[in-house]
């Protein structure tokens, strides 16, 4: 496995991401929440789009699920 993409939230737009995740590159988002840095990995296993937040796991069947939640949650601009 290679190392993650590692991008600062908003750096990339939701389709740069959704390429790179389709690419079967992992990426590492760096988000602020409440003061505080967080990481959230993003990956796709060629079925299923995931956003491992560090409170939760979220799970998207397609690919406009998870472009919705890249920019509902300001992951991707």
């Amino acid at each position: 496995m290679t190392d993650p993409l590692v991008v600062d939230a908003g750096e990339l737009d939701a389709e740069e991401l959704l390429e790179r995740l389709k690419d079967e590159q992992r990426v590492l988002v760096r988000t602020e929440f409440l003061g505080s840095e967080h990481e959230v990995t993003l990956r796709w296993d060629g079925e299923t789009f995931y956003c491992d937040t560090p409170t939760r796991l979220h799970r998207h069947d397609d690919e406009a699920e998870m472009r919705t939640c890249l920019e509902n949650q300001g992951y991707g601009r």
